[in-house]
């Protein structure tokens, strides 16, 4: 079964739960690190819940529809063009077939009958790169990132809420990597690629966040 249909959806899930625990780990330890009160603690971690769970679907609509708008003034300028230059438009398409590998008869014959059935989804796909299945989705990258960012986030404010203070950082450093471990895993799992190396990957840059947040709460708690 091929996987580039959930390539939209995966990839703004991934970013979305990775990013959610990071970010609130790595927030949860930084303040804990300044010494603060365990509720002080808490309230930070939910803030930051919420506050990154709506910049991240703001983040992600943005950028996406920005892609989205791209695409479409790209197809316009193509519509222009087939429109203008049909010529010209079959003879670019045969070129590209010939590129990958048809003599150049059947490549223009291929590229007539192409333009005869769609000639801008012909373009499109072949000219441009743009499909249905890659095409920039908006909405469902700005819901996909804003509920995956409140689950990652979920996790180690749960985590937060039931440890006790005095292991509160150590709790909430090894729990996130665990839970970083298996998110990485999955989410290579569901591409298709090593669900070790996708593990690795994620574990890696998350403990480098945590330390460095560790770091930022321990300077700043003893300065301030």
């Amino acid at each position: 079964m091929h996987r580039s249909h959930r390539i939209g959806r995966l990839r703004a899930a991934v970013l979305g739960a990775n990013d959610g625990i990071v970010s609130t780990s790595g927030l949860l330890i930084g303040v804990a690190a300044a010494a603060s009160e365990h509720h002080a603690i808490v309230l930070a971690g939910v803030a930051g819940l919420f506050a990154g769970a709506l910049s991240m679907a703001a983040g992600e609509y943005v950028s996406v529809h920005s892609q989205a708008d791209t695409e479409k003034a790209d197809l316009e300028l193509e519509r222009q063009h087939l429109a203008s230059e049909p010529e010209f438009e079959l003879q670019e398409l045969a070129d590209i077939y010939v590129d990958r590998g048809l003599d150049p008869e059947l490549a223009k014959e291929v590229a007539r009958q192409l333009m005869e059935h769609d000639a801008l989804a012909a373009h499109a796909r072949d000219e441009l790169g743009i499909s249905e299945v890659m095409s920039a989705r908006p909405l469902q990258a700005a819901v996909f990132s804003a509920v995956s960012f409140s689950v990652g986030a979920a996790l180690p404010l749960l985590v937060a809420l039931e440890a006790p203070m005095a292991y509160l950082i150590w709790a909430i450093a090894i729990s996130s990597l665990v839970f970083l471990c298996i998110l990485g895993a999955v989410a290579a799992h569901a591409g298709g690629a090593s669900m070790v190396r996708g593990a690795l990957r994620v574990l890696f840059w998350g403990a480098i966040a945590m330390v460095a947040t560790w770091g930022v709460g321990r300077l700043f708690g003893a300065v301030v």
